[in-house]
């Protein structure tokens, strides 16, 4: 059985370089729009934590990179990312494509905002 990833760096690092670019910039615009949340391993994949909440995971496959919980927010925002969605669950962004960061910036923050509202 392969051994758990300790770090998020470690995980990237299983990957072909050109998807651990992806990965970065993946991990790089979560950082830039989440910054007070922490990183860490969780269910083998990298997780980011606003306090005691999952505001994302994100996973490497090999078509893919897939985002967990698919995120929400407005209806404008959900109609952007409809083409994303797999599963009500995640969001999976083909390796052949470029990665939307922007957009993936704007659902985490939008992700962010339900964990503060939830918090009051």
């Amino acid at each position: 059985m392969p051994q758990p990833h300790t770090s998020i760096d470690a995980y990237i690092a299983t990957f072909p370089a050109d998807v651990q670019e992806k990965l970065q910039a993946l991990r790089s615009a979560v950082r830039s729009a989440a910054p007070d949340t922490t990183e860490s391993i969780s269910y083998g994949i990298p997780t980011y934590k606003l306090k005691k909440a999952v505001v994302i995971y994100f996973a490497g496959w090999k078509q893919h990179l897939a985002v967990y919980p698919a995120l929400a927010g407005d209806e404008a925002l959900q109609r952007e990312l409809a083409p994303y969605r797999e599963s009500k669950g995640s969001l999976h962004f083909p390796l052949d494509q470029p990665l939307p960061l922007d957009l993936i910036q704007r659902a985490v923050k939008a992700r962010l905002d339900e964990i503060n509202a939830a918090a009051r």
